[in-house]
């Protein structure tokens, strides 16, 4: 079988000094969290056309009742990062869109993704991983009716 790659064995960089990276100067580091990077990764991800959601079935059931309650964040769910100090990798678990190409969504993703992290974060992206695991039909959202009054 082949080895599964996940992004928690990516993403390690050695620590560097010097004026080449935005994130270290002179005046000192800054350090971006995961959750951070976490979060830019999923709102980029929902900004492309043609994605319904992020994450497994599991995962947005989970969800949606962590959200209720308060502690659920949707900007999290169904993005795994692994950041170093100047680098990051990004897996993501997405719902597409019926009709959609997979493929062409699949890179606008991935595109807007790397632009999002490197733009608001300063890092670079080694990759971002895509897996979909579910389409979206239209109508799926609408309740069933009631069986009883």
């Amino acid at each position: 079988m082949a080895e599964e790659t996940t992004a928690s064995s990516r993403a390690k960089t050695p620590p560097t000094t010097g004026a080449g990276s935005a994130l270290q100067s002179e005046h000192g580091t800054t350090t971006i969290a995961d959750l951070v990077v976490t979060k830019v990764a999923g709102i980029a991800a929902h900004e492309v056309p043609g994605v319904y959601a992020l994450g497994g079935g599991a995962a947005r059931a989970l969800g949606a009742v962590t959200q209720r309650v308060g502690i659920g964040d949707e900007r999290t769910q169904g993005v795994s990062v692994e950041v170093g100090e100047r680098e990051a990798a990004i897996d993501l678990t997405l719902v597409i869109e019926y009709g959609e190409s997979i493929p062409q969504v699949s890179t606008r993703v991935r595109e807007n993704v790397i632009k999002r992290i490197e733009g608001i974060c300063g890092l670079t992206v080694t990759e971002v991983n895509v897996t979909v695991n579910d389409l979206h039909f239209p109508g799926d959202d609408v309740p069933e009716p009631a069986r009883v009054e």
